[in-house]
């Protein structure tokens, strides 16, 4: 029998894994116990402990902090709390828990487990329990899922709540900057994280902060001095404001806290600035779950299931997290070592090894930082010129991907030049230079400053090519989406008779279809997510008053399914339509039964989204006819069509940062394969691997050259022929209750923390 058990703080987004552990355990055939307060509710037991059912994690998705309730215990600190939370999980015949916390309650879980034969003799010997519920109860698995706005446990990229915090943080940030512009001034926040500076080194990357303060990498001596010049050099070259990031554990290198008090008197005494503080506290734990942190916590929950059905007694305890895209499993108290050694490296004054203890995602973050913080640029320069372009439909985070190799380029040498418009701004010749104060600010603004369009290059290459000559362009930087990517290999192809076109180039995926052949994830698809999903909430909350009605959502995304599929996740719907997955009158009717069963239940809504290409005939009009005529006595029906409020908006964090990693990697690329591309004094790059693009894949950022992907891709429908999540769409169907097969063939496996500490 399976029991779920959530604790330690109020973390956002627990319900998610909450729903998914519960409805993935009774799809599994198990019998699913909520245990409410944590391991307070584990040792008083009673109605602290309940069997969950379908109905019980509806409308959970939407809510922050945990519907179970969560508590500090210090009886669980003792053996006597832990012997009376034992017997109570015997009386029931509970064996597998399912743990949601930080670094010290999965420690507690697990040495709960490590002393679980002990405990059993303890309550037999007291006559507590019998012979035979001994026997039955022989072992205990353990799986963990990291729950913790800090993202401090070492092994996973991100733990359950952290992009929500962070959607807080720069919701306050955002509003913050604003208003700072207007009466220029210096604005300090201080940001949550104890002892791990995750979110305030995300934060300063997503706002394009002058400065920010983390305890792994403690300032050098003499920072005053260096903070003031940077903050003076800043309103030299025209900035009207200043933000600085402290996160709440940071120190000196004596180890002497710095807050922002002590900030704040630095800037006003020194440098007479108008200065403002602002402690941010709980608001940052708090508000509606992201759509990333609903499905992290979708997916850690049906993982950790997998893991306690294959636990056997020699299993360790493990914890399900995310490396990349990839769901992995670890082992728990490996996890806890490596969390400690940071602790230990940063006490010891070994900081370049605590960044590289946190993790390469926490490394990558810091890298990219020191290279945008440095704002001098180099007194000589490489008279190297670097073409910047977005091609496609805008999306948020172009600008921050536009911004940061503009200001990599500067830093390296090179004059960075603006092609406005697309291809077609390259062919007009409408290119300007850009300094590092054209493009601040960008990092938080929508849509594309530079302008962009879909026309692609086949039709004017006679005249990109002669303005690639004029201006002199030696590589070339295309940010955008399915255009950018066929755009690009047109130019491969013109190399052949237009030897002005044998430059460097390199695409950046930038589209909310999240179709680009090449890379699992695209600047801009993060944010529309975040918009149909919140779009959902309030829909769905408009059909918890009416009750009985069915809302039929279009989605954008052209052929690509991407966008349905992971907001279907995300918002709990009963389906989700899309091109890759062929559908016929079948379907729909079972789906129609489907949905004519749920009414019968206390869940009385239901939720359909359809991709906008998914099929010529099923359209939404034709959905809308045929669940309204089928539902008819029994459900009504409600459609509505998205459209492109999805491309709109302020860039998400995980997008500001994307974008911001994305374009400083791209232009660092350039310059090295400009360096090899040198021959006889001129540049000449015509071999495959000088047009790349630069996708991540499962764990890591690759440079893929265009021509190796044309097989991987569906021109016709604008797709690539692999798409990772479409392993997902079983879980969506599952979570809201298809009968169907679950393919475990792809299940993670566990990993060692220790052997893989470069990569994790």
């Amino acid at each position: 029998k399976y029991q779920y058990l959530s604790f330690s703080k109020f973390f956002t987004c627990m319900n998610a894994a909450v729903r998914a552990t519960v409805r993935v355990g009774i799809y599994t055939g198990a019998k699913v116990y909520f245990v409410h307060e944590g391991y307070q509710g584990l040792v008083d037991g009673g109605d602290n402990i309940r069997q969950a059912t379908w109905e019980s994690v509806s409308m959970m998705l939407q809510l922050g902090g945990t519907v179970i309730g969560s508590a500090r215990c210090q009886d669980f600190r003792s053996k006597e709390g832990r012997a009376k939370a034992a017997c109570n999980l015997v009386k029931l015949g509970i064996t597998n828990l399912c743990v949601i916390g930080g670094d010290g309650s999965l420690t507690g879980a697990n040495e709960f487990r490590n002393e679980w034969s002990e405990l059993l003799q303890i309550l037999l010997k007291a006559g507590k329990i019998t012979a035979e519920e001994a026997k039955r109860s022989s072992h205990l698995n353990i799986v963990g899922m990291v729950g913790s706005i800090d993202n401090d446990f070492c092994g996973t990229d991100m733990t359950i709540g952290t992009d929500s915090a962070l959607h807080r943080i720069m919701e306050v940030v955002d509003a913050i900057t604003t208003t700072a512009q207007s009466h220029q001034r210096a604005f300090i926040l201080e940001v949550m994280g104890r002892h791990c500076g995750y979110l305030a080194l995300v934060t300063a990357l997503a706002c394009g902060a002058d400065w920010v303060f983390i305890p792994e990498m403690p300032p050098d001596e003499g920072w005053q001095d260096h903070l003031c010049r940077r903050l003076t050099y800043q309103r030299k070259i025209g900035n009207r404001l200043n933000v600085i990031i402290v996160a709440e554990g940071a120190l000196d290198r004596h180890g002497k806290p710095i807050t922002c008090d002590i900030i704040k008197n630095l800037v006003t005494k020194k440098l007479s600035f108008d200065t403002r503080a602002t402690i941010l506290g709980h608001v940052q734990r708090g508000g509606t779950p992201s759509a990333f942190d609903r499905i992290l916590g979708s997916r850690m929950g049906v993982e950790a299931v997998m893991a306690l059905l294959e636990a056997t007694p020699d299993t360790p305890a493990c914890v399900v997290s995310l490396s990349g895209n990839m769901a992995v499993r670890l082992p728990l108290m490996e996890c806890v070592q490596v969390t400690k050694e940071v602790t230990k490296a940063m006490a010891e004054g070994r900081f370049e090894e605590a960044v590289k203890l946190r993790g390469k995602s926490f490394e990558n973050n810091w890298n990219t930082y020191k290279l945008l913080a440095h704002v001098t640029a180099p007194d000589v320069k490489s008279n190297i010129n670097i073409a910047i372009m977005n091609v496609g439909a805008p999306c948020a985070g172009m600008n921050a991907a536009v911004r940061s190799a503009v200001r990599i380029g500067i830093l390296q040498g090179h004059n960075m030049l603006a092609v406005h418009d697309g291809f077609d701004g390259l062919a007009n010749g409408t290119i300007e230079p850009m300094t590092w104060g054209y493009v601040g600010g960008w990092t938080g603004k929508g849509g594309s400053n530079l302008g962009t369009k879909r026309s692609l290059p086949a039709s004017m290459i006679e005249e990109i090519s002669l303005n690639i000559a004029k201006f002199n362009i030696h590589a070339l930087v295309i940010i955008g989406g399915f255009e950018a990517f066929v755009g690009g290999l047109e130019l491969v192809t013109a190399r052949e008779k237009y030897e002005e076109l044998c430059i460097p180039l390199v695409v950046i995926p930038a589209t909310v279809s999240n179709n680009v052949p090449g890379s699992d994830f695209s600047i801009g698809a993060d944010t529309a997510l975040n918009t149909i999903t919140t779009t959902c909430d309030r829909i769905k909350q408009s059909a918890a008053g009416t009750k009985r009605r069915v809302f039929i959502i279009e989605t954008m995304g052209g052929n690509c399914g991407y966008l349905a599929t992971m907001a279907g996740l995300a918002a709990g719907a009963d389906a989700a339509y899309i091109y890759e997955e062929r559908f016929g009158i079948h379907d729909l009717e079972t789906n129609v039964e489907h949905l004519l069963e749920k009414m019968k239940t206390t869940v009385k809504r239901g939720l359909i989204l359809r991709n906008e290409k998914c099929n010529a005939n099923y359209t939404t009009d034709f959905l809308f006819s045929l669940y309204s005529e089928e539902g008819k006595g029994v459900f009504d029906c409600r459609k509505n069509v998205l459209g492109h409020m999805q491309q709109g908006g302020t860039p998400t964090p995980f997008d500001r940062n994307f974008g911001t990693k994305m374009g400083a990697k791209a232009v660092l690329w350039l310059t090295d394969k400009l360096k090899e591309c040198y021959r006889h004094g001129r540049i000449f790059a015509n071999t495959p691997d000088s047009a790349c693009v630069l996708g991540m894949k499962k764990r890591a950022t690759l440079f893929q050259p265009l021509s190796d992907l044309k097989e991987d891709t569906d021109f016709e429908h604008r797709i690539p022929k692999t798409q990772w999540w479409l392993k997902l769409r079983p879980i969506l169907k599952i979570l809201a209750k298809y009968k169907i097969s679950l393919d475990t063939s792809e299940t993670a496996t566990m990993e060692h923390v220790i052997k893989k500490r470069g990569t994790v």
